[in-house]
């Protein structure tokens, strides 16, 4: 009886620790869900095809102050099921997983409700503000070799 015991313990307590890897592995989860498909396994995208790689580069977003809501307003983004804290899980995979040594050292997580203020406005033109972005993150990169 004892065995039968410890058995149903460490069954009970893998479980437990299987639930808690789940749930750390949901930003993931997501990313193969709604991500993985344009972006690929690694982010590297096909920008061939006009889909950006984030691998090495979506944290540069991060470094002017609309680019962090911008990566919760894109359309690819926006128009998953994905409720403000599953985005918040996503976008934090995806810069610890992703966007490698481009995420600022400054970097703060994404939480539900910075999430929810940033889908709160969501900017008309979309594909021009990446433009714009991409240009002042550029110029920053420029002015910081010099």
């Amino acid at each position: 009886m004892r065995a039968t015991t410890l058995v149903s313990c460490c069954l009970l307590l893998a479980g437990l620790a299987g639930f808690g890897a789940a749930r750390a592995d949901a930003g993931q989860k997501n990313y193969r869900l709604y991500c993985m498909g344009c972006h690929g396994a690694d982010g590297s995208g096909s920008p061939v095809n006009g889909i950006p790689s984030m691998r090495g580069e979506v944290g540069h977003f991060l470094r002017v102050p609309e680019g962090r809501a911008y990566l919760s307003q894109v359309p690819g983004t926006l128009n998953t099921p994905l409720n403000d804290a599953e985005t918040a899980e996503l976008l934090n995979w995806v810069m610890k997983n992703i966007a490698g040594r481009s995420v600022p050292a400054d970097f703060k997580s994404y939480t539900e409700a910075d999430v929810k203020a940033y889908r709160a406005s969501i900017p008309e033109d979309i594909p021009g503000l990446r433009v714009e972005l991409v240009k002042r993150i550029e110029a920053l990169a420029a002015a910081g070799s010099k």
